[in-house]
């Protein structure tokens, strides 16, 4: 390993050897290569907990919830109503101010339809930051479209961090919504959401934060923040595809009509009118993925049972040991260099597609994404077509960091 490994802090508490090995899929070989997995910031991977513990449901209590009084039905309505009780304290949030639904993306559009189109009109402004993902700027575009609001968006600095003198500047009277990613999933810049959201508050303008980066990551306080909304995906923390949540303030709940109607999100129908269940469960028409949420449960047992700050420690040692080792690359450029940024590293080489240095690293096992990661208004803006990013989790190694390298530099060698 890298001399230079010896230089960084070193995280102290779990045997990160025993965690790595909690999770089955990286015992595997990629072309005949050991898996170097560094696409945590698409989809995490899974501890065999949550694939145990979603297993264990359809053998043993698989029922649906909320509309039978039989045994199976009953622990099947505990079983979702307690991965709710648990997303909530790892969010330290009320349970009843959460909607589970299936991601972030949803999350939004119900923000998006239910909040937003009934109020917004005319002459009012939705302030948006360069660095959002797609599902931060689309939902809004389509709101505008239908009320004949405007889109306003807050700049960058050149480290990647946002402009906050501009941003603030930018919340003018007539902006009555801020959407803000609490970490960029391309740039890995962690915006100060808590003093941003103030801010808002105190102008009057109501915040929706996508927390998809940041709650598999660190600590979070969605109280102290201090939004009106914030969004969490449940495959990015180690939970099954499928699962979500929206947090939002009770008022706005209770304000808000439903997105999507269907059973019980109802108290009574008749043929006259129908009376809406409260919320969070007005918002939940339909049979949800009761299966993904009690692994979504057991992957939030799990990350609580390691410690947000053990993983945060751990992946910024991870993160230093791969900057540091990038920039010895000739001719490597890396997007995104703010201060105290994720794990999150977004990179090109010169001379090189991002997609053909995919595809090289494939071949050594090592998997990345490239493209513009569903972030097309930041990649314009930086001047390019694509890149690659690697993004690290608490289950990487410094040895998969060097592997990593090992790759990228043959492949660089095949592609002058």
């Amino acid at each position: 390993m890298h001399s230079a490994e010896a230089k960084l802090p070193v995280c102290p508490g779990p045997d990160w050897a025993a965690v790595r090995a909690d999770f089955p899929i990286l015992t595997r070989e990629i072309q005949g290569k050991p898996l170097i997995y560094l696409d945590s910031a698409n989809t995490s991977q899974k501890p065999a907990c949550v694939i145990e513990a979603v297993d264990d449901f359809y053998r043993r209590h698989n029922a649906n919830v909320s509309r039978t009084v039989h045994t199976l039905g009953t622990e099947a309505t505990d079983a979702y109503e307690g991965a709710r009780s648990k997303l909530a304290r790892f969010l330290n949030v009320r349970a009843d101010e959460l909607v589970l639904c299936s991601g972030t993306t949803f999350a939004i559009n119900l923000v998006a339809y239910s909040w937003a189109l009934p109020r917004l009109k005319a002459g009012d402004t939705i302030l948006v930051s360069r660095m959002e993902h797609h599902a931060n700027i689309v939902p809004w575009q389509l709101v505008a479209e239908h009320t004949g609001a405007r889109i306003k968006v807050a700049e960058l600095a050149p480290d990647g961090s946002l402009d906050l003198a501009g941003l603030y500047a930018a919340m003018t009277a007539d902006v009555k919504l801020l959407a803000l990613a609490h970490v960029s999933n391309v740039l890995g810049t962690v915006n100060p959401v808590r003093e941003i959201c103030q801010e808002a508050r105190k102008r009057g303008i109501v915040s929706v934060v996508d927390g998809s980066q940041a709650a598999p990551h660190r600590s979070l306080d969605i109280t102290a923040i201090g939004c009106d909304f914030y969004a969490v995906t449940g495959h990015k923390m180690c939970g099954p595809t499928g699962t979500g949540a929206l947090w939002a303030r009770r008022e706005h709940l209770q304000a808000m009509p439903p997105f999507v109607g269907g059973g019980d999100m109802i108290k009574e129908v008749s043929f006259e009118g129908t009376v809406f269940n409260e919320g969070p469960h007005k918002f939940e028409a339909g049979t949800p993925n009761i299966a993904g949420f009690v692994g979504l449960g057991a992957a939030v047992d799990y990350l609580q049972s390691i410690g947000m700050a053990q993983v945060e420690a751990r992946e910024g040692e991870l993160l230093a040991h791969a900057t540091e080792e990038l920039e010895k690359i000739e001719g490597l450029r890396i997007f995104g260099q703010a201060p105290g940024k994720a794990a999150v590293i977004s990179f090109l080489i010169q001379g090189a597609h991002a997609h053909d240095l995919a595809t090289l690293l494939d071949l050594e096992g090592v998997a990345i994404r490239s493209g513009q990661h569903c972030a097309h208004p930041l990649l314009q803006s930086l001047g390019v077509a694509a890149t690659c990013r690697a993004s690290l989790a608490f289950y990487n190694t410094h040895e998969e960091v060097e592997g990593f390298i090992a790759a990228l530099n043959k492949a660089r060698r095949l592609l002058a």
